[in-house]
């Protein structure tokens, strides 16, 4: 999938938006655009590939204070 960024975006809150994590996407992320590996705010209307990824699952969870 292609997302276009708006004003003021970086690599981790694209990823928080649509994949709704960072840990273990933004890598990949960077790894599918090598030209954005040195900047840290994106242009608005630059265009990002995302990999596809499956669900996070997330498995015993537990409830403090239940």
């Amino acid at each position: 999938m292609e997302v276009k960024a708006l004003q003021g975006d970086t690599i981790d809150m694209i990823c928080q938006r649509y994949y709704g994590r960072t840990q273990g996407v933004v890598e990949a992320v960077l790894n599918a655009n090598n030209d954005i590996c040195h900047t840290t705010l994106l242009c608005a209307g630059q265009f990002i590939i995302l990999p596809d990824f499956e669900p996070l699952v997330l498995d015993n969870i537990v409830q403090l204070w239940d």
